[in-house]
């Protein structure tokens, strides 16, 4: 990490040692139960990694995405779950509000979020909209003075956690015209703040998933709720635009997660190899285990180079969406390949969950699936390199 500033070191090692002092010794239990510790949430909150990106005067820390990146990364290490629940608070939970809000949204939704007291879903996914966005069925009318919304979303991060406070949804909203397509019409989009405990609102049970079992997660169903016309988030018929950008930047925080996830990996390969005695010598010492060894730790090194070059760039106010792609499909293949790699050193241990190689092996998976596809990412990149498709 020698591009940090002192600052930003200072941050690292301080989650770091949060990390290993307060997050990893619930991490067994807390994955073995599927529970959101409650706890951790609020000290993460107590610490300001809720505010890390925004500006004082709502609460934050007046920091950058370089900051959470960083936090990320350290959480990432030792537990993936509380690291994604940290991400989507922020990324999906109280940017969409601080980009796109009213300055009277901003004041009223921001201080609790960024100080951790609550979290907010993205409710985009659905079940035949995934990476094809644009194909949403969720719809909103207007009826008075009031939306009416029918539909429903699926794989919502902090949802329906007992601090969830609402959850942005897009929507249908009408259509508009356009000069190409077979109709000559596309969807209008906007994107809707619906609280928790709207009436025709209802946060179905949490999925029984593979890995992040921490991490709160549920489909959302919206039967005829009801919410005030002033909970439009941005303007109206922008709604796809503006979550696409905010995914842009989610890429770089799962990125830095990912990273997270690598290293961590590779951290517990490289001192269980060194502890393991095989025919009479340390398995450190057979040439395969360190070749295995050495492709893990540059995979760590690249995949926080290209987060830091996306983060960097976003920071500064430059063009960053293709960089975040390669920086979120290097390091979710760098999270997932370490994780094989850590498990195989490991040998049968690697494949018992009281070993931490075994819950990032169920755990990384999804950062080549969630906020982007690896696919997704290749499309990005191509069409970045002018490739039409």
């Amino acid at each position: 990490m020698e591009d940090l500033t002192e600052e930003e070191r200072e941050l690292a090692a301080m989650v770091r040692e949060f990390a290993e002092t307060v997050v990893a010794p619930q991490s067994y239990e807390a994955d073995r139960t599927h529970t959101l510790s409650m706890d951790v949430v609020a000290k993460m909150g107590e610490l300001g990694l809720f505010g890390l990106p925004f500006p004082e005067q709502y609460g934050g820390q007046g920091g950058d995405y370089m900051a959470l990146g960083i936090a990320i990364e350290a959480l990432g290490r030792v537990d993936q779950s509380i690291a994604i629940t940290l991400e989507a608070g922020v990324s999906l939970g109280a940017m969409p509000v601080y980009r796109f809000g009213t300055e009277e949204q901003k004041r009223e939704l921001l201080p609790d979020l960024l100080a951790g007291r609550a979290l907010a879903g993205f409710g985009l996914t659905e079940p035949e909209a995934g990476s094809d966005a644009g194909a949403t069925r969720t719809t909103a009318r207007l009826d008075g003075d009031e939306w009416v919304i029918d539909g429903s979303k699926q794989f919502i991060t902090n949802s329906g956690t007992p601090i969830t406070r609402f959850v942005t949804v897009t929507a249908v909203t009408g259509t508009l015209r356009q000069a190409q397509g077979p109709s000559g019409e596309r969807k209008e989009i906007s994107t809707i703040i619906v609280p928790n405990g709207t009436p025709g609102f209802t946060v179905e049970a949490p999925y029984d998933k593979v890995g992040w079992n921490a991490s709160d997660t549920h489909p959302l169903t919206f039967d005829g709720a009801r919410v005030p016309a002033s909970n439009l988030l941005g303007e109206r018929g922008s709604g796809f635009r503006s979550f696409l950008s905010i995914l842009d930047e989610g890429r770089i925080a799962i990125a830095a997660l990912s990273t997270g996830a690598a290293e961590g990996c590779l951290e517990a390969a490289v001192d269980y190899a060194k502890s393991r005695t095989i025919f009479g010598s340390a398995l450190s010492t057979r040439q395969n285990a360190q070749f295995t060894l050495a492709r893990m730790r540059a995979r760590v090194h690249t995949a926080r180079l290209a987060w830091h070059h996306a983060a960097r760039l976003r920071d500064a106010g430059k063009p960053f969406a293709e960089e975040a792609a390669i920086a979120k499909l290097v390091s979710g293949e760098a999270a997932m390949d370490n994780a094989r790699d850590a498990t195989q050193i490991f040998g049968g241990n690697g494949f018992m969950n009281e070993f931490p190689v075994a819950r990032h092996y169920r755990d990384s998976k999804i950062l080549e699936i969630g906020e982007g596809t690896t696919e997704v990412q290749l499309l990005v990149i191509a069409r970045a390199l002018g490739l039409a498709g």
